[in-house]
């Protein structure tokens, strides 16, 4: 079975990243964990020390804040497994997602698959909705909705070196992903709810307001005209208004 790379960027998450650390130890496939201190002023690396001499766990420090994406794009380059698995220090998987994921990978022949995602409260807590992901994502399909949550993510690693996430200002991680199916056709999807999110007030997804303008950027940064922009923009503030309904 291929080696799986994850990594965690880690910032003012001390509470919540045992749980994360936890649910990717937990998966049944060869990994490692990569912990990026993205600067956090905690001791992020105590809680890594904690898991004694656990040989699947990496503690690295950024020099300087760098933020998620930056971060994110740093694990990639350090990691040395076939695929990387991205996970918010915040949010937390089902033992069976990588081997799921990676099954499923190798029957598509597609390079990126997620999966559906479990809402939960700040404090973790199961709010009882689950957001399904197709078992096929097509590029149109990702334009008007972008149903790829960057913790459900298994991606190969090749592609994530090829296409960095860019522009922090945006959501840097759909801009990815548009790239990606841009060039290789299409994602897989297993949808059942295998990522538990933890919704919180904090991060882009926090004010929907900013939110929904950094998801403009993205159809401009993706160099669409001013015309196409609002078209895919329209097409994704009513897919939201579905989703979390």
């Amino acid at each position: 079975m291929k080696k799986v790379s994850v990594i965690i960027p880690a910032y003012r998450c001390a509470a919540t990243l045992r749980q994360a650390i936890d649910s990717a130890l937990f998966q049944e496939v060869p990994l490692e964990i990569l912990v990026l201190d993205d600067c956090s002023g905690e001791d992020i690396e105590g809680i890594v020390r904690s898991y004694g001499d656990e040989p699947r766990l990496r503690y690295l420090k950024n020099e300087k804040n760098l933020g998620a994406a930056a971060t994110r794009n740093r694990g990639v380059k350090l990691a040395t497994g076939d695929y990387v698995a991205f996970l918010d220090a915040d949010d937390w998987w089902e033992p069976e997602k990588l081997k799921k994921q990676l099954a499923l990978l190798e029957q598509t022949g597609d390079v990126l698959a997620c999966t559906g995602r479990r809402l939960c409260s700040p404090e973790g807590e199961d709010l009882r909705k689950c957001i399904p992901v197709k078992s096929r994502i097509t590029y149109k399909d990702l334009l008007h909705h972008n149903s790829i949550n960057c913790s459900s993510v298994l991606l190969r690693r090749d592609a994530a070196l090829r296409y960095p996430m860019e522009h922090e200002d945006s959501h840097e991680d759909y801009i990815t992903w548009l790239k990606i199916l841009q060039e290789y056709g299409m994602a897989s999807g297993v949808d059942e709810p295998l990522l538990n999110y933890r919704l919180t007030t904090k991060g882009k997804s926090g004010n929907k307001l900013k939110s929904a303008g950094m998801t403009f950027k993205v159809y401009r940064y993706m160099g669409f005209g001013l015309g196409k922009s609002i078209l895919c923009f329209i097409s994704y503030a009513l897919n939201g208004i579905w989703k979390y309904r």
